[in-house]
């Protein structure tokens, strides 16, 4: 093996891995940025001496190993000063639960409860919405400042300095590193949830640039998903939000032309979804439904994307239930948005009219001001009605709204139709 496929074997292993050495590691010193920081001492390591000694047998543990080490001769040069080092020792064996010099997992092994404390702190309320979301990818994701940069088309700079006070406000506000208990776990839950579905969602439709969609993300939410679910195997939501975005992923080849355009939903070629996230995203939502408790939002979101799913044909929808289940999902989590949302399938099931209705009643929403999609909404629902002069002011100003340049094509091409 040459030294760049070494390299290249570390990369995607550092992918894998480096979520449970951060999370290992962050239990021991309790501060996630020194746990990153040492996870990452143990990677250069492997880069000097692994293209000289070799890949080992078990590369993940190593990393663990020299991680662990390297932690354990920081802590003991922290605490000289106050403890003699024998007992410093005997403390830190005892909270290691797995001896560093073996490989193996044994049946009390911390790394999934590790794993879930991580996700709550890179997740934790007291952070703003970009910075556990810059986080949870750096962190849990693997992924570095660059390709975070680049997949939000953000300032590489910005990025680094989000990370940065991210992790300085987890330890300036002394964030327990554990799993949160009683009624602040719902709470906190929620938080993960939305981060990681923020994540899902600027891979599915990009808010700004040449591409339609970032498939990448999508696939680093969905890994996140699904080591939640793995790790909270009880809560419902979990498994309904992992179940939502399989749902919507299986659109993934239909949604985009060979030459990059996109293709609505109606137009799609379903013959191209993916028909194994499908079975997939509907066995979690099964899986989730037979967990009980009350429905949350993305059980009922992703019961909408079953319906689309299931359906043979874009004929065949059940345009009824999904603005039944719109309904229900603005009862459970009101918001303009969704209220757009049950507009459109309220005009699938009973004509533009109704649906232009509905709409109407949200032109003056002071939150939708900037929202391209309800006039790109109410400009196709004119169009239907034969009233193109007013369809194409607004396909016009939803172009000017957005800044994805895709979406943007889209709409000035419908503006011109408009005549």
């Amino acid at each position: 093996m040459t030294s760049t496929d070494i390299n290249r074997s570390i990369d995607a292993l550092w992918r894998i891995e480096s979520p449970k050495l951060i999370a290992t590691l962050a239990r021991m010193v309790r501060d996630v940025g020194v746990a990153e920081e040492l996870a990452h001492d143990a990677l250069v390591v492997a880069l000097e001496q692994w293209p000289v000694s070799g890949v080992p047998d078990q590369p993940g543990a190593w990393l663990m190993t020299t991680a662990k080490r390297r932690a354990i001769d920081m802590l003991r040069r922290r605490a000289l000063h106050a403890r003699k080092e024998d007992e410093l020792t005997r403390e830190i064996e005892e909270q290691m639960e797995m001896s560093s010099e073996s490989p193996e997992v044994t049946a009390d092994d911390p790394i999934g409860d590790d794993l879930l404390r991580l996700i709550f702190v890179a997740c934790h309320p007291v952070l703003s919405t970009e910075a556990r979301v810059a986080l949870t990818l750096r962190l849990l994701g693997g992924l570095t400042t660059e390709e975070i940069a680049r997949a939000y088309l953000t300032p590489e700079t910005t990025i680094a300095q989000r990370i940065v006070r991210a992790k300085r406000t987890l330890s300036e506000k002394d964030i327990p590193f554990e799993v949160p208990r009683g009624g602040e776990l719902n709470e906190r839950l929620d938080s993960v949830l939305e981060a990681i579905y923020l994540i899902f969602n600027e891979g599915y439709t990009a808010t700004a640039g040449d591409d339609l969609m970032r498939p990448a993300l999508c696939e680093d939410a969905m890994r996140l998903g699904r080591m939640l679910a793995q790790l909270m195997p009880q809560e419902p939501e979990v498994h309904s939000l992992v179940a939502l975005m399989e749902l919507q992923a299986s659109r993934t080849h239909a949604r985009i032309k060979p030459s990059g355009e996109p293709v609505l939903l109606m137009d799609q070629d379903r013959s191209r979804w993916d028909q194994l996230l499908i079975r997939r995203g509907l066995a979690s939502l099964e899986h989730a439904g037979k967990l009980g408790g009350d429905i949350g939002p993305y059980a009922l979101q992703a019961a909408i994307a079953a319906c689309h799913a299931r359906a043979t044909g874009a004929e065949d929808t059940d345009w009824r239930r999904i603005a039944l289940l719109y309904g229900l999902l603005g009862r459970v989590s009101p918001s303009p948005v969704i209220e757009l949302n049950r507009a459109v399938a309220m005009s699938m099931a009973f004509g533009p009219a109704t649906g232009l209705a509905l709409v109407d009643k949200l032109v003056d929403e002071p939150t939708l001001r900037k929202y391209h999609l309800l006039p790109a909404v109410r400009g196709d629902l004119l169009e239907k009605l034969g009233r193109h002069g007013e369809a194409r002011e607004e396909f016009m100003r939803a172009a000017d709204m957005t800044a994805n340049a895709r979406e943007r094509q889209l709409l000035l091409e419908r503006a011109k139709r408009c005549v």
